[in-house]
């Protein structure tokens, strides 16, 4: 496709260019197999001249007025709305978003595109009361200079604006690496729609390449002073530690393992919408995915039967068709992990309420049930289309088994008594959790991030200011000091 090959290429310093390095990351559709791109991947010297460059424009894009800056975020959601059929269509060749899928990310990236233009007035500084006479007290609030994002290959085009934009918009550079499976949606295409957008040269860098060839060139350098990364929490764990190791602020994104709890006196039709939705939206690639429903023995059957039935309709295909439910996963090694993860399961004792076999990249849905409750995969993050099926007894023993996981992303608790909803809700171990809907949910202004081994930090609002500026005290003293010597 003449879009992917016009744009499969590093993009430093205002310029188009191939990588230097040995081998080629190829871009594959993930349905079909056809080939979408080549590009050679950067070197660790491209990674250097890549945040050198945003080093150099940095300075003058901060002391940039913010009323010019967010023009420039105003004219790309513009360009978005009048491309917004190009760039569907590059979603669902390049990661088999269905169109529901590809129309979620691109409202989602249009909304972070609008907070990010009111996001670039909001650096407000304050002036403090100090105990000596005279002196006057400015906190100033100041970008922190140039960040490294690194985004995954689920939501690329979302999820790398959400960090992008934000750090652009209150005065920083960036240096943005996609994930190899989406290096296009990720990352080209975002340099794209900025400079078309008139970003000035250098402060949006991206650099198409690999951990095999750069090693930590992209987290350790020394000019990055943050690095938002989103994607597994054992990346995550490692990203933390280099960061810790480089004094640099970081901020994680990670996996999830969320809870949609289903509670006596919920509905049980409506439950059992929320959580089809919360399972399998995108094949169940999301962090936020209800891996696990609990469902309360006394509404167990009637839940279990409509969930199963509903499951059954949902139509695995090409997901350039809109009629489509569930596409591909992104690759042969994912499509290989959830079915063999589901395999075992079943032969570890789960009752396969629907087994969904493979084909290809494909991968049809799973329920299952009877798990014994020592199951490993209860406390796992799954990355494709299965369902785990649990009852409890009662709200404690819900509460429990939520919180009996490493992970605390998301959830949602259904209920017919909305305070009831949320009481339990305050004691589920989970940075996000949602009463009566879905359990994936992203909001431009809410506070977005997880406990335990889903991360650390917040995004989205006020959190953006301090994921991506600092605070700097400047005290003026009015009048003369009295000094002891």
């Amino acid at each position: 496709m003449s879009f992917f090959t016009e744009l499969a290429h590093q993009y430093i310093d205002g310029e188009w260019k191939p990588g230097s390095g040995s081998w080629d990351i190829i871009d594959f559709n993930p349905y079909s197999g056809e080939k979408l791109a080549s590009i050679t991947v950067a070197t660790a010297d491209e990674v250097d001249q890549a945040y050198r460059a945003a080093e150099r424009a940095q300075s003058a894009w901060a002391d940039t007025n913010p009323y010019t800056r967010r023009l420039v975020f105003e004219r790309a959601l513009r360009i978005i709305e009048d491309r917004e059929q190009e760039i569907t269509e590059a979603i669902i060749a390049e990661l088999g978003g269905t169109h529901l899928k590809a129309a979620f990310e691109l409202h989602l990236a249009k909304e972070f595109l609008r907070e990010a233009v009111q996001l670039a007035l909001r650096a407000e500084g304050r002036i403090l009361p100090s105990p000596s006479d005279g002196k006057e007290n400015r906190v100033y609030r100041l970008p922190v200079g140039v960040v490294g994002v690194i985004s995954p290959f689920n939501f690329p085009f979302l999820l790398s604006l959400k960090s992008v934009a934000p750090a652009l918009a209150l005065g920083n550079a960036v240096v943005l690496k996609p994930h190899q499976n989406t290096p296009i949606c990720g990352g080209a295409l975002v340099a794209k729609v900025l400079a078309d957008a008139g970003l000035p040269a250098g402060l949006l860098n991206v650099v198409i390449t690999d951990i095999a060839e750069i090693g930590d060139a992209l987290i350790a350098h020394p000019v990055p002073k943050a690095i938002s990364f989103t994607g597994s929490d054992r990346v995550g764990r490692h990203v933390a530690t280099v960061c810790a190791a480089n004094f640099k602020r970081a901020i994680l994104e990670l996996g999830g393992n969320s809870a949609l709890i289903v509670l006596d006196d919920a509905d049980v039709d409506y439950a059992v919408d929320a959580a089809v939705f919360s399972r399998y939206v995108h094949q169940g690639q999301v962090c936020m995915a209800a891996n696990r429903i609990l469902v309360d023995r006394s509404v167990e059957a009637e839940f279990t039967e409509k969930f199963t039935a509903k499951v059954r309709t949902l139509r695995v295909g090409d997901p350039a068709d809109p009629a489509t439910h569930i596409g591909p996963l992104i690759n042969s090694s994912q499509a290989e992990a959830v079915t063999s993860l589901v395999e075992q399961t079943v032969k570890a004792g789960a009752t396969p309420l629907v087994q969904g076999g493979a084909q290809g990249n494909l991968v049809s849905p799973s329920v299952l049930a009877g798990l014994p409750a020592d199951s490993p995969v209860l406390r796992q993050e799954i990355f494709g289309p299965v369902a785990l099926i649990v009852p409890f007894d009662g709200e404690e023993e819900a509460v429990r088994i939520a919180n009996d996981t490493p992970y605390g992303l998301s959830g949602a608790v259904h209920t017919g008594d909305v305070e009831r909803g949320v009481r339990l809700a305050r004691r589920i171990h989970t940075g996000m959790i949602h009463i009566n809907d879905s359990t994936v949910h992203d909001e431009p202004i809410v506070p977005f991030g997880g406990e335990k081994h889903s991360g650390v930090g917040r995004l989205n609002g006020d959190s953006m200011l301090e994921a991506f500026t600092t605070q700097k005290w400047i005290s003026v003293q009015h009048g003369r000091s009295q000094f002891p010597f």
